[in-house]
């Protein structure tokens, strides 16, 4: 039998608590790969990512910027232009998502297999 979980195994002033892991979220993984090779205006993120609405596209750009994975640059210009892009923070995630990209390719038959025969248990 394994020892019981310590209480304080996440400690509230271990600095892995206030780390922004954004990355496993619905959507920062896609605006990351949308970014990848430059600044993007929020009409070209949209059209790969058309399932996101653009208000949580707004709120995922936005805490993306907040957490400095990204900057938000206004052009004044007439019509007015704004451009998102990936800042050496944001970047940094690039080889962690190529991993996951990676694990994904190989372990998802075993997830859906996984998956169905949960189902057919629950059923």
């Amino acid at each position: 039998m394994p020892e019981p979980l310590p209480p304080d195994l996440f400690d509230p002033a271990c600095p892995s608590s206030a780390l922004p892991f954004r990355i496993g979220d619905k959507w920062t993984a896609m605006v990351i790969r949308c970014l990848e090779h430059g600044p993007r205006r929020f009409t070209e993120l949209r059209v790969p990512m058309a399932r996101v609405t653009p208000k949580v596209l707004t709120e995922t750009l936005r805490a993306m910027e907040r957490d400095g994975m990204l900057t938000r640059t206004h052009h004044p210009e007439i019509p007015p232009r704004v451009e998102y892009e990936l800042t050496e923070l944001g970047r940094s995630l690039l080889g962690l998502l190529d991993s996951c990209c990676a694990w994904a390719e190989v372990h998802l038959p075993q997830v859906l297999a996984a998956r169905e025969k949960h189902e057919q248990a629950s059923a």
